[in-house]
C-alpha cells in the first residue's frame, strides 16, 4: 500500500520534531544546526526548511511540544485527586519534578526564554499551564479553601517561583526541599480562622 504525501509530510514533521527535541534537549539552541538534524532524521534540509522554515520555527514547535506534555503530565497528576486543595499539590509537584526532565530543563526553562523571548515564552506557558494553575487557583478562592484575593497576580507569583525551582531543581538543587519549601507555601494561602 503506497504512502500518501499527507502521510508522508506528516512522518517527515514527525521525525524533525522528535530529531530536534532531543539534539536541542541535549546539546541546548545555539549548538544544534538545522541541517544536522534534518540529517540524522533521514529527511533533507530541504524538507526541514519546507517544514519549520528555519531553525528557530522548529525550536518554537519542539517548546509547543514540550510545554504541552507538561501540561498533561500536571493536569494527569492533579486529576488523581478529587479534593481540590491535593489536585493543586499534586499538579505543583508534578511540575517541580519536570525539572528533572532534560528536555524540559534545557529547552523550556533555559532556552525558550532567551531564543523566543520573554514575551513569547510567557505567551505560550500561559496557553500550556498557567491558565490550568489559575483556574485550580480560581476554584480553591470560590470553595473558600484558599483566601479570596486577585488570582492573577498570584498565579504569576506561583507561576514564576515554580519555574525557578524547577530549574533549580533541574540544575542538581534537592528536590525533596523544594516540594517541602512549596507545601510551606501553599499552606500560605489557606486562610487563618
Amino acid at each position: 500500500m503506497a504512502v500518501s504525501r499527507a502521510e508522508q509530510r506528516a512522518s517527515t514533521r514527525r521525525a524533525l520534531l522528535a530529531e530536534g527535541r532531543q539534539q536541542f534537549a541535549a546539546a541546548g539552541y545555539h549548538h544544534v544546526v538545522l541541517a544536522e538534524v534534518a540529517r540524522a532524521a533521514g529527511v533533507t534540509k530541504g524538507a526541514a526548511y519546507h517544514h519549520f522554515d528555519s531553525k528557530a520555527g522548529l525550536f518554537r514547535a519542539v517548546v509547543r511540544e514540550v510545554q504541552q506534555e507538561l501540561g498533561e503530565r500536571v493536569a494527569s497528576a492533579a486529576e488523581q485527586h478529587e479534593d481540590l486543595w491535593q489536585q493543586l499539590r499534586a499538579g505543583c509537584r508534578a511540575f517541580l519534578s519536570a525539572g528533572t526532565d532534560p528536555a524540559v530543563r534545557q529547552i523550556l526553562l533555559l532556552d525558550a526564554p532567551t531564543v523566543l523571548g520573554w514575551d513569547e515564552w510567557r505567551a505560550m506557558d500561559e496557553e500550556a499551564s498557567a491558565r490550568h494553575l489559575a483556574e485550580a487557583l480560581t476554584a480553591l478562592a470560590s470553595a473558600g479553601v484558599i483566601a479570596d484575593q486577585p488570582v492573577e497576580p498570584l498565579t504569576r507569583l506561583l507561576s514564576g517561583a515554580m519555574n525557578e525551582a524547577a530549574l533549580w531543581i533541574a540544575q542538581g538543587g534537592d528536590a525533596e526541599a523544594a516540594e517541602q519549601a512549596l507545601d510551606r507555601l501553599l499552606a500560605g494561602l489557606r486562610p487563618t480562622t
